[in-house]
C-alpha cells in the first residue's frame, strides 16, 4: 500500500473510526471513542457511520471532531448506496489522508475491506483475515460484550488499556424543548411513569404484544402511568399493546428524535424493553430497565451489571410473570406504595 506523506509536527494525527450501524450498536462504541480521545487528545477524530449518525457528532463533541456519512454497500447490508455514492465516498476518504483507520464495525472481511480502502497510513480491525494485507486484523472474540470488543481493538492494536466501559448519552436543552412539542409524550411526564418498548428493528426480537399488555396492566395497578415508546413506524404496534390493556396507556410512539426520546426516557421509573436500541439508551441514561432476551446473545448485548438493570432470558419468549417479577424487584415495595398513594393525576387518553 502506498503511504501518504509523513506527518509533520504541525499537523494533528488524523484518525477515522468506522462503525456504520444503528443506535444501540453506536452507543456501544462510545466508551472506545472516549478512551481514544483520552489517549490521543490532540488527534482529529472522524466518525464514519450511516447518514443518521451525524446527530452524534455534536452530542459527543468531546470525542469526535468530524463526521463522514458512509453511503452503504460494499458487502454490508445496512444501507444500499445510490449510483456513484460509494466511489465518491472512497475517493473522499483517500483524499483525507488519514494516519490511522479503525474498523469497529464488525468481524469482516467486508468491513475490513471497507476500512482498508480508506488508504490510511495504518489500518486496524477485528476479524478473520486481512484483505490484501492492507489492514492489521486482530481476533474477533464472540465471548466479549460489544462494548468490550470495541475497547479490545484499542488495547490490542494501539496499547490503549484500562478504559471504563460505561455508556453515556448527554442530554441537551433542546431535547427537553422538543419533548414539549409532542403532547402525548410530554403529558405523560406529569406523574410517575414506566416505559414499555414493544418494538425492535428485527421482528424476531419482539416479545409478544399480549405479554407487554399484561406487564403494563400490572405496573398500572401499582400506580404507575404506562407510556408506550417507539418510532412513528412502531405506533401501530404500540396501539396494539394499548388495546389489550385494561388500564389506559399513553401511546408515545412517534417521530420524535433520539434526543427527545432520551429526555422522555430519562424521567421514567423503569423501562421494560426488547433487546433493542432503547435498552442501550436506558443504560446510557442510568434508567432502570428490564431487558428481554430470547433471540439475541445476552453475553454480547446485555445491559451493564450495575444493579440498575435486570434481564429475562429464555430459549423462547419469557413468560410475562418472569418479566414482571424482575420489574417489581427494581421498583421497591416502598416506592410502589408511595406512587400508588400519591397518584391523583388522570391518565391521558
Amino acid at each position: 500500500m502506498a503511504l501518504t506523506q509523513p506527518m509533520t509536527p504541525s499537523r494533528a494525527q488524523r484518525i477515522a473510526v468506522f462503525r456504520a450501524l444503528n443506535l444501540g450498536d453506536m452507543l456501544c462504541a462510545i466508551p472506545a471513542l472516549r478512551a481514544l480521545r483520552r489517549a490521543r487528545p490532540q488527534a482529529e477524530i472522524t466518525l464514519v457511520g450511516l447518514p443518521w449518525a451525524h446527530i452524534l457528532r455534536p452530542r459527543y463533541g468531546g470525542y469526535v471532531d468530524r463526521f463522514v456519512a458512509f453511503p452503504g454497500g460494499a458487502g454490508l447490508p445496512e444501507r444500499q448506496p445510490a449510483a456513484g455514492e460509494l466511489e465518491a465516498f472512497f475517493a473522499g476518504m483517500r483524499e483525507a489522508e488519514f494516519d490511522l483507520a479503525l474498523q469497529m464495525h464488525g468481524s469482516g472481511p467486508a468491513s475490513n475491506a471497507v476500512v482498508a480502502a480508506f488508504g490510511a497510513r495504518r489500518a486496524i480491525g477485528l476479524g478473520d483475515r486481512a484483505p490484501e494485507d492492507r489492514i492489521e486484523v486482530w481476533p474477533y472474540d464472540d465471548a466479549r460484550h460489544e462494548v468490550r470488543r470495541c475497547l479490545h481493538l484499542l488495547e490490542a492494536g494501539l496499547g490503549i488499556g484500562e478504559a471504563d466501559d460505561a455508556l453515556e448519552f448527554p442530554l441537551h436543552e433542546e431535547d427537553w424543548w422538543e419533548l414539549q412539542r409532542y403532547p402525548e409524550p410530554h403529558a405523560a411526564t406529569t406523574a410517575p411513569y414506566v416505559c414499555l418498548q414493544a418494538g425492535a428493528r428485527d421482528p424476531a426480537k419482539r416479545w409478544p404484544v399480549a405479554h407487554f399488555a399484561r406487564v403494563g396492566d400490572a405496573l398500572a395497578a401499582s400506580g404507575y402511568r404506562v407510556v408506550l415508546t417507539g418510532s412513528g413506524a412502531e405506533r401501530e404496534l404500540a396501539r396494539q399493546v394499548a388495546d389489550r390493556m385494561r388500564d389506559p396507556a399513553v401511546n408515545a410512539a412517534c417521530d420524535i428524535s433520539i434526543g427527545g426520546l432520551a429526555a422522555l426516557l430519562s424521567g421514567a421509573s423503569l423501562l421494560v424493553s426488547n433487546d433493542t436500541g432503547v435498552a442501550h439508551l436506558a443504560a446510557a441514561l442510568r434508567v432502570r430497565s428490564v431487558v428481554i432476551f430470547f433471540a439475541t446473545d445476552l453475553r454480547r448485548w446485555g445491559p451493564p451489571d450495575n444493579g440498575r438493570h435486570r434481564v429475562c432470558q429464555a430459549a423462547v419468549a419469557p413468560e410475562p410473570e418472569a418479566v414482571l417479577e424482575q420489574a417489581l424487584a427494581l421498583l421497591s415495595a416502598t416506592e410502589r406504595r408511595e406512587v400508588s398513594r400519591n397518584r391523583t393525576a388522570p391518565v391521558p387518553s
